[in-house]
């Protein structure tokens, strides 16, 4: 007997574990889905219910600008509806990530980025997609001038807050670790600047691991995490702590980009070899997994996140 084809739609491994940059967003996932095959009214539909919770929405429209039909159908919709300010960010998010890939000149996004911005003037996410691009295409100083755009907008601005922590942390001078580099500086400074319940509290540990990245790549640090003894410096163990105290007593459970912090900490605490407390965090992730940190500096990350996973909680 012939056995039935598997199902339609994105296949998932046994231990359930999904990468997809939605997270836990089942209305995002499934706007996105609609949106692949044409169907942008459901997108609208997301956005308007958004309305100005920044953080949600710069995720949102990343997250659908993503989408390799996306810059497409931001166009008809546009056609539909001229003057939506939705439409015009998401044609943004989508002509960065077709930049990005090589689709589309930096240029053309750039400028749909800063048409969104004009259409709505205080939405951070036109510059937050612009940040994005620039990250891999502008100088320093137009880094630096576009993430204060969006901190301009909404000052604690998560997204952009770890996009200009991963530029600072890129700037290496030698052939050495600084331990008073300067990507250290602008993470305690922006944790200690943020309200008690923001998630900017674990920035410092997000820089220290971006600055493992460079560092390995460099050569200056084992290309195996586990090998480096970066993450057991007197810095490391108070950062480390410190977030892990915060997730203690805070955790942002409504924040849409906490798994993302979920897994640099995880990360953090195997390497730290405190593994009662990663076993914590890994029962907290489930099966949504972030490929930033575990591919750090050039890894597996699937590979990386089981066996880390297995390591704390001694099954994958």
């Amino acid at each position: 007997m012939t056995p039935p084809p598997p199902p339609l739609g994105r296949g998932r491994p046994r231990d359930g574990l999904s990468f997809d940059p939605a997270f836990d967003d089942s209305e995002l996932a499934k706007a996105r889905d609609s949106l692949a095959h044409g169907r942008w009214g459901d997108v609208r539909s997301l956005l308007a219910r958004t309305g100005d919770d920044w953080e949600r929405r710069g995720h949102r429209l990343v997250v659908l600008g993503e989408t390799p039909t996306s810059a497409a159908w931001a166009q008809d919709w546009l056609l539909a509806e001229p003057d939506s300010a939705c439409a015009s960010a998401l044609f943004a998010c989508a002509t960065v990530s077709r930049a990005l890939r090589g689709k589309a000149h930096p240029d053309q996004a750039r400028e749909a980025c800063r048409a969104a911005a004009r259409m709505a003037p205080a939405d951070p996410t036109p510059w937050l997609a612009l940040l994005i691009l620039v990250r891999r295409t502008g100088t320093d100083e137009e880094r630096l001038q576009v993430f204060d755009q969006v901190r301009g907008r909404h000052r604690d601005h998560h997204h952009a807050h770890h996009l200009m922590t991963a530029c600072l942390a890129e700037r290496q001078q030698g052939d050495r670790d600084d331990p008073l580099h300067e990507v250290y500086d602008f993470a305690s400074w922006a944790a200690e600047q943020a309200p008690a319940d923001s998630p900017l509290a674990v920035l410092p540990v997000v820089a220290h691991t971006e600055r493992y990245r460079v560092l390995a790549e460099a050569g200056i640090e084992p290309s195996d995490p586990a090998r480096s003894g970066h993450w057991s410096t007197r810095r490391a163990r108070q950062a480390m702590k410190a977030a892990f105290d915060w997730w203690l007593e805070w955790e942002a459970e409504d924040h849409p980009r906490k798994t993302v912090d979920l897994n640099y900490l995880a990360q953090a605490k195997v390497y730290e070899g405190r593994l009662a407390e990663a076993a914590a965090l890994f029962n907290r992730i489930g099966s949504h997994a972030t490929a930033v940190p575990w591919s750090y500096p050039d890894r597996d990350p699937k590979k990386a996140f089981r066996a880390a996973r297995r390591a704390a909680l001694g099954s994958a």
